[in-house]
């Protein structure tokens, strides 16, 4: 299993009604809380599950490319 740390991951924060929506454009993955403080948790809980399950299905390397995420030293 390969170890990922992702740096910098934009996310984007917006209200619905009484909600803030957390959505990480670049891998299509979003989360919810009451306040900004629970949607960052939120969101970091989502993107790192979205992570391992890709880790699990083979399919992280070819997700990461389509998002256009490099690794280290790398450049896209």
């Amino acid at each position: 299993m390969m170890s990922v740390k992702l740096q910098a991951i934009p996310i984007v924060y917006f209200e619905e009604g009484a909600v803030i929506i957390a959505h990480c454009v670049p891998l299509d993955v979003s989360s919810c809380g009451r306040d900004l403080q629970e949607a960052r948790r939120n969101i970091r809980d989502a993107v790192a599950g979205f992570i391992e399950t890709c880790e699990e299905m083979g399919t992280l390397e070819e997700i990461l490319e389509e998002s256009a995420f490099a690794r280290e030293g790398e450049t896209t």
